[in-house]
């Protein structure tokens, strides 16, 4: 790869992350993208969806792309990375690089004995299976980029750009503190969605959706533009009874969602008490245990 000019972007997978980066690098790829995966019909449904190539075997992309991304689960990159490090030439200068959030460079380091550019660069925006759109959804999108040296990193950056993506580097002892940071904002906040409309369900609200969409936009957007600053409602008050009345029509009605209330309003106090709230603490705590 040299400058923003790639002469045969390859896929190792074909899952959704694979399709949205085959699809968005084949414009700034010379030869059409090579796709390569171990399901035949996975990879012929990726490739129709992005207009990639499929390689016949792991050996042709490795000979053919200087730039190879690696889109696969976290658990399957060691074997992959060991499989590509067997396949590719020595003293290698193919840029490669995964997507995973949890992993960091190390990983790849079987691939940089054999003199491959790596570095990890994960976005940090869900996929759900449409590659034109998602395409579309990574320009301004952040990507955490972790390089194994300067010139990987700035590989990496390059992709990114080529992408329409903003770069943040993010330490390789750090990859995994990151990642779970990730998970507990946008998996744990569907989790806490999916409770909040099952309890409505019992409530009587036959659309929840819809009565929360307004509700928890407006508690999104204020969050992220005022941080903590923006709580409201009871705890924020130091009303315990009104706590208490939600601890017991939760205990009688939707005792599923009891736990992660409780753990949740626990957090929201241990906050509180982080940033001096004047209301009885130890009150609301012990209305909570």
């Amino acid at each position: 790869m040299e400058g923003s000019r790639i002469e045969q972007f390859g896929v190792i997978g074909a899952g959704r992350v694979a399709q949205a980066l085959a699809f968005g690098l084949a414009s700034h790829s010379i030869e059409p993208p090579l796709m390569w995966g171990r399901s035949l019909e996975k990879l012929g449904a990726a490739s129709a969806a992005t207009g990639s190539e499929v390689a016949v075997s792991l050996d042709r992309l490795a000979s053919d792309c200087d730039v190879i991304a690696i889109a696969v689960s976290d658990d399957a990159i060691p074997a992959i990375v060991g499989e590509l490090a067997r396949e590719l030439v020595a003293d290698s200068s193919t840029f490669v690089f995964h997507v995973s959030g949890r992993s960091g460079a190390a990983t790849l380091e079987p691939l940089r004995d054999r003199g491959a550019l790596t570095a990890a660069v994960h976005p940090a925006m869900t996929f759900t299976g449409h590659p034109e759109r998602e395409a579309a959804q990574m320009a301004q999108a952040r990507f955490a980029v972790t390089g194994s040296s300067a010139s990987a990193t700035e590989q990496a950056r390059a992709i990114v750009a080529l992408l329409g993506g903003v770069s943040i580097e993010i330490a390789e002892a750090q990859r995994t503190l990151y990642h779970a940071a990730l998970c507990h904002a946008s998996n744990h906040l569907v989790t806490l969605l999916t409770g909040a409309s099952h309890a409505l369900v019992r409530a009587g609200v036959d659309d929840p959706a819809s009565l929360l969409a307004p509700l928890v936009r407006a508690a999104l957007q204020n969050g992220l533009d005022r941080g903590f600053d923006a709580l409201s409602g009871p705890l924020l008050r130091g009303d315990g009874r009104t706590i208490e009345g939600h601890l017991a029509a939760l205990a009688t009605d939707c005792p599923t969602l009891l736990p992660a209330y409780r753990a949740m309003a626990l957090a929201t106090v241990d906050e509180l008490e982080r940033t001096g709230a004047g209301i009885d603490l130890v009150a609301l705590r012990d209305r909570l245990a």
